[in-house]
């Protein structure tokens, strides 16, 4: 399935795209699409029969032109983030490979809508672009002892930009966090696919282009630590509860590691993203 929330900022409602691409309103069955309607497979399976019930009065369609998309994921618990996780991108940085997973942690109130506007941070020069894939969790875990453990665990997939200040990030001293906690530098959707569509998470293309330009052109299967693993390590720190997100990590091609003058991002700039099967993206950017 191919969960999302439409409507204005803080009054999104329920929905599901169906097999034949209509938005359909699934506020007359669950409040949300948050942790709790994750970890409750009959509510999912309501909305399985629903959507897959015979007569276009099943559930009711949603006129889509003009309709906002907000975040498919409300009330999220956490974001924990994998720094460094592709080869060509730890290449392109002159980075050594990791030899265990690089965490960092981004706040849940970055979260925005996947075409919302993204603000350049007030003293920003180096504002970078980050295509991700996201992985929602859908079951309690903590120290899980296998990969099926951990891809039991997962509810779905989402694509998040993990946008970046690498100024703040690593020239200001301190954790990554200051350079990715500003405001709406994590947009995420449009949708949240159930694990189900996605067979082989380590098997999806990732695309962006800024300006029209495609900027990175990668693949899950150039993970240095996939899906299962991520998941896995971190319940071994940390319990990962339903309605939890992880964004996996970046392919090459970002800003940073281009030659000089490096492309940052400015007020103007429009980026558009895409991962297989997941759907697309598209943000302007705007100063603070």
């Amino acid at each position: 399935m191919k969960l999302l929330r439409v409507g204005p900022v803080g009054a999104e409602r329920p929905a599901l795209l169906d097999q034949n691409g209509t938005l359909r309103d699934l506020s007359g069955l669950v409040p949300d699409i948050d942790g709790t309607l994750l970890a409750d497979e009959a509510a999912l399976a309501r909305i399985r029969a629903a959507a897959e019930a015979e007569g276009a009065d099943a559930l009711p369609v949603i006129q889509d032109g003009g309709v906002r998309v907000g975040p498919p994921l409300g009330r999220i618990g956490k974001i924990v983030c994998i720094g460094l996780n592709y080869h060509d991108h730890a290449t392109e940085t002159g980075a050594a490979l990791p030899e265990e997973p690089i965490l960092f942690m981004k706040a849940p109130d970055t979260v925005i809508g996947p075409d919302d506007t993204v603000l350049v941070p007030r003293g920003s020069v180096k504002t970078d672009w980050e295509v991700e894939l996201a992985v929602v969790i859908g079951r309690t875990a903590r120290y899980l002892d296998s990969d099926e453990a951990a891809l039991a665990a997962v509810a779905g997939y989402a694509i998040a930009h993990d946008v970046s200040e690498r100024a703040f990030q690593i020239e200001r001293g301190g954790q990554w966090d200051k350079g990715k906690n500003c405001e709406t530098f994590n947009p995420l959707g449009p949708w949240l696919v159930t694990a189900d569509e996605v067979p082989d998470p380590q098997a999806l293309g990732l695309r962006l282009w800024v300006n029209g330009e495609i900027k990175q052109n990668g693949t899950t299967a150039e993970q240095i630590f996939g899906v299962a693993h991520v998941v896995r390590y971190l319940s071994q720190f940390m319990t990962l509860y339903p309605g939890d997100v992880i964004n996996t990590g970046t392919p090459a091609g970002v800003a940073m590691g281009r030659p000089e003058p490096k492309p940052y991002l400015r007020a103007g700039d429009v980026v558009e993203l895409e991962i297989d099967g997941l759907g697309r993206q598209r943000q302007e950017f705007k100063d603070a």
